[in-house]
């Protein structure tokens, strides 16, 4: 199907129902590296699959209408990219967006990193057996090594602490104390930093992976469109993570027993059984403490109890 302007549409039928077309519309940008598997397998849960021919190909594909072009490069460079409107839409982190400065539109953090659902933090560390306390303690004209030169030169002019800032392309750490008196790097533990004998004094950002888009693009109504359709799947898609479905059955005069164990979103889904033989139960509920409750519903009188695994929770 051709639309107005001559581009390619794809159309879906539904019976019953007015047809649906979307626009191939968003050029897509995904980070490498680091959030690399962790944004892959979030785009997989949520019916999204990245597709490309290996695992070192930087362009791929997404099999669903909205999305015209992906490719995968470096988080450094996406917010750049996507401000300058070679892309419509990154995911990146929140420290690239601050440390290159660049002019997106936040569309919202995904609460996923690399290896937790913690930000990472951009920290100023120092020798654990240096005498610095606070980077307000720090010395005029002190040595840093940063892999974010941008954002420590601002911090510490910030602070009035003149800086000598060293772009550090990995293992900062390893020049405290003979090339730097301290660094600014990222953790989402700090036990690394323990590890190599640092210690934090300061704290610059809190980072979330976070999807920005291009302002021109925001501005078009089809593509904010896609791009809020798209936020709809992975946002569901995290918020399912770490949840279940709970149904059970439970007599009437057992209800208000059951009620009061189970947590919920809202509130619990109740609904009357044929018959007039009880109620029959809906709640969500945390994987984590299913091993607790179905037993405590159990000796509550709650019977044909289901655990379900949930794919999406869209509110």
């Amino acid at each position: 199907m051709v639309g107005a302007a001559g581009g390619r549409r794809n159309t879906f039928v539904r019976r019953g129902r007015p047809p649906i077309a979307f626009a191939l519309v968003l050029r897509l940008v995904l980070p490498k590296g680091s959030l690399e598997k962790a944004t892959l397998e979030l785009f997989d849960a949520a019916d999204l699959p990245v597709v490309r021919s290996s695992a070192v190909d930087y362009k791929a594909t997404i099999d669903d209408p909205r999305i015209a072009e992906v490719r995968i490069l470096r988080p450094q460079e996406i917010p750049t990219y996507v401000a300058e409107g070679l892309f419509d839409v990154g995911i990146t982190g929140r420290d690239w967006v601050e440390e290159t400065a660049s002019d997106v539109v936040s569309l919202g953090e995904l609460r996923y990193s690399k290896a937790t659902s913690l930000p990472i933090r951009v920290v100023v560390a120092v020798a654990g057996d240096s005498p610095v306390q606070r980077v307000e303690d720090l010395p005029q004209g002190l040595r840093v090594s940063t892999e974010y030169p941008e954002l420590t030169r601002r911090f510490f002019a910030a602070q009035g602490i003149e800086a000598d800032i060293r772009l550090s392309y990995g293992a900062s750490e390893a020049k405290i104390p003979d090339i730097a008196d301290c660094i600014v790097d990222i953790t989402e533990t700090g036990r690394a930093l323990r590890a190599a004998g640092l210690r934090i004094i300061g704290e610059i950002l809190q980072s979330y992976t976070e999807v920005v888009a291009n302002r021109a693009a925001h501005d078009d109504p089809a593509k904010r469109h896609a791009m809020g359709q798209l936020m709809t799947l992975l946002n569901g898609t995290l918020d399912a993570r770490g949840k279940v479905l709970l149904k059970l059955n439970v007599a009437t005069e057992q209800l208000d027993a059951v009620l009061a164990l189970v947590p919920s979103l809202k509130a619990p889904t109740v609904n009357e059984l044929a018959g007039k033989g009880g109620f029959a139960v809906e709640t969500v509920v945390a994987k984590n403490q299913i091993n607790r409750l179905i037993p405590a519903l159990k000796d509550a009188g709650a019977s044909g109890i289901l655990e379900i695994p949930i794919s999406k929770i869209i509110p």
